[in-house]
């Protein structure tokens, strides 16, 4: 069965061409210019279409610009196409923005509780994992203190910690596992391979073709919002590679 799946998905962004800083040249641009002029479609995805099998992960990649960002938020519900298909089955989690959820002057604490049910959490279900979460993120010393005041990296062991606490079937990440050290790039690491081993499949938008590697059974390959490459890790990040001169 796919947890994933994506029938001929297309988005589309109107673009403003012109702003003016006055009524006069409000006034005067319109006059100048019929209102279709003012605005620029933009297609910021064009025809996509893909699955992925429960349990396996993919790697979505592509140069700035080519629609990954767009496809993870059209994914997780934050943002509808302009028309195509998307089934996404199970519970998700998703950690798509640094600190996205996170009231910044709410103590580290209540934003535990804020990010959780927003990620679909009971009260009592996020009080039952509250220490479990604390102690990933490290910051059983900064728990009560406003979120504002946490570095990136506080913030993203936070958020992962509460993303990777709700027990979901996919979760989706977009770059974040590149903010903070060494170590906790690791300890992520290690709980994204036993998230696997549990069956939950990843959606991993990363620039760091290891980490595509590491976690990816498959990559789609985006260019200018439509589909360069689908297939194998291996294949898909070579060809990748050699387009880049990376190889």
């Amino acid at each position: 069965m796919n947890i994933i799946e994506v029938n001929d998905l297309w988005k589309k962004f109107m673009l403003r061409t012109g702003r003016a800083g006055s009524f006069s040249k409000i006034f005067n641009t319109f006059l100048n210019h019929p209102p279709q002029e003012l605005n620029k479609e933009f297609w910021a995805l064009k025809e996509v279409s893909f699955s992925v099998a429960a349990g396996k992960s993919l790697g979505v990649i592509g140069v700035n610009g080519s629609g990954k960002s767009t496809l993870l938020k059209l994914l997780t519900g934050t943002m509808r196409p302009t028309r195509g298909q998307i089934l996404v089955r199970g519970q998700k989690s998703s950690l798509i923005e640094l600190g996205a959820g996170f009231h910044p002057d709410f103590s580290g604490r209540d934003n535990v509780y804020l990010n959780g049910m927003i990620l679909g959490m009971s009260k009592a279900q996020v009080g039952k994992k509250f220490n479990e979460i604390v102690a990933f993120a490290e910051l059983e010393n900064f728990i009560d203190v406003p979120v504002k005041y946490y570095s990136t990296g506080m913030q993203a062991r936070l958020g992962f910690a509460v993303a990777t606490a709700v027990d979901p079937d996919i979760l989706m990440v977009d770059e974040v596992l590149a903010v903070g050290d060494g170590a906790f790039q690791q300890k992520c690491s290690r709980r994204i391979k036993e998230m696997q081993r549990q069956g939950v499949s990843f959606v991993l938008v990363s620039h760091g073709m290891g980490d595509i590697e590491t976690v990816c059974d498959e990559v789609l390959w985006l260019h200018k919002g439509e589909v360069r490459l689908f297939g194998k890790t291996g294949d898909v990040v070579a060809e990748y590679r050699l387009s880049q001169g990376l190889q």
